[in-house]
Parts: structure tokens; C-alpha cells; sequence
């Protein structure tokens, strides 16, 4: 079994300063452990029950800590995608949550699928890995990138008060490197241009306009 668990399970007070330059080893989830919010804790206790299976009943596992997935087939719930949609209707003021400075690793689809699969080729004692780039993306360059992908010119309003995640969150995938040769083929601005491509191609500008608002969560 191949557990899809999450960034998430790092601790909050390990991402607060963006100009750091950090990037999370697996052993940095914790003790102590402060995972981001519900989801975060829920990531995390998933994976030590599996843990547990495996050492208890010989269980062959393995969890993989996705890092801020985005690409073809994503919804509007997920940053990228939210940025996309908001270029596609002419959004203007570009609304932005946070001050633009959070730092993220966007890690496109298609190396998550295969590096879910290497974890089960090569790990099955539970071991949790890290699957993410170790590119360093600040929020308001991904939203720049969108708006020149696309043509879209307009005011960008930030929204300091919105939530925000933390504000530094970047994977060290050296562990996936060693234990199953794996490691992300796709840098951010390729795939991110693939799922622009990818989403004005399937949406109706009329049908985004009218769900946006209502499709956006703290996530």
C-alpha cells in the first residue's frame, strides 16, 4: 500500500521565514510535531498507523509526501489552478492571497504518478519520502508567469488577510533519490505552461466565472 500523504505533515513554525533557504527532510516532520492544521495532523497520523501495520503484520508500505501538486485534471481549490482561472475570466483587480512572498515547490502531476509508483517498487517497510522539486517558487512569480503565459494584463490586488500556508515550504528529495532513483523531470515553468494549455482548452470562460469564488478554500 502506497499511502498519498502531504507536505503538510511538516511543522508550521519549521515555514515562517521566506527568505530562509530550507528545504524538509524527511526526518524534520518531527518530534516535536506541529503539522499544518486538520489535514496536516490527519496526513500525519495516517502515515504512523501505517507505519505501525508494517511493523506489527509485515504490511509492505510505503508513504509519499506530496508537495503542492498541480497540473492537467486540477481543480480551482489549489493555488496554481486558482491563478490559472483567474487569467482565463480577465480577473482584474488579480486577486492574490498573502503578500506573494510565500515560497512553494509546485510539483507537476505526471513525476508524482511515477514517483508514487517507484515507491512501490522499491520501498515496503513504511518509509515516508519526500515527492517535490526543490525549485523555490515565490507565489507572486507563479502569478506573474500565469498573466504573461496568457496575456493577461491587469492590476494584481494582494489580499494579506486571506490565508496563506505557510510562508516558506520546499521538499528535499534527496531520500526518493537514494532509495528509488527518483527525482522530478519537469521544471515548474514547463508544466505550468502544459496545464494553461490543458485548462483553456477544456473550460467555459462563462461557467469558471460564475463558480470561482464559491470553488476556493483555504487549501
Amino acid at each position: 500500500m502506497v499511502y498519498a500523504s502531504s507536505g503538510c505533515v511538516y511543522p508550521n513554525f519549521r515555514g515562517q521565514d521566506p527568505e530562509e533557504i530550507l528545504f524538509l527532510s524527511e526526518d524534520i516532520a518531527g518530534p516535536p510535531f506541529d503539522a499544518d492544521n486538520m489535514y496536516g495532523w490527519a496526513k500525519l497520523m495516517a502515515e504512523m498507523t501505517l507505519l505501525a501495520y508494517s511493523r506489527e503484520h509485515d504490511m509492505k508500505s510505503a508513504s509519499a509526501r506530496y508537495f503542492t501538486v498541480y497540473g492537467e485534471r486540477g481543480k480551482e481549490d489549489h493555488a496554481v489552478i486558482a491563478m490559472i482561472a483567474r487569467a482565463f475570466i480577465k480577473q482584474d483587480p488579480f486577486v492574490v492571497w498573502g503578500d506573494g512572498q510565500q515560497i512553494r515547490n509546485w510539483t507537476y502531476v505526471g513525476d508524482i504518478v511515477s514517483g508514487t509508483i517507484a515507491a512501490a517498487e522499491h520501498i515496503d517497510d513504511g518509509t515516508a519520502v519526500n515527492l517535490g522539486t526543490m525549485e523555490r517558487t515565490r507565489v507572486i512569480d507563479a502569478v506573474r508567469e500565469v498573466m504573461s503565459y496568457t496575456g493577461h494584463e491587469a492590476e494584481i490586488e494582494l489580499h494579506p488577510e486571506m490565508p496563506t500556508g505557510p510562508m516558506n515550504r520546499v521538499a528535499d528529495n534527496a531520500l526518493a533519490k537514494a532509495l528509488m532513483d527518483w527525482e522530478p523531470l519537469v521544471e515548474f515553468v514547463d508544466g505550468l505552461h502544459r496545464t494553461i494549455d490543458w485548462y483553456f482548452d477544456t473550460r467555459d470562460p462563462a461557467e469558471v466565472a460564475a463558480t470561482l469564488e464559491a470553488s476556493l478554500t483555504e487549501r
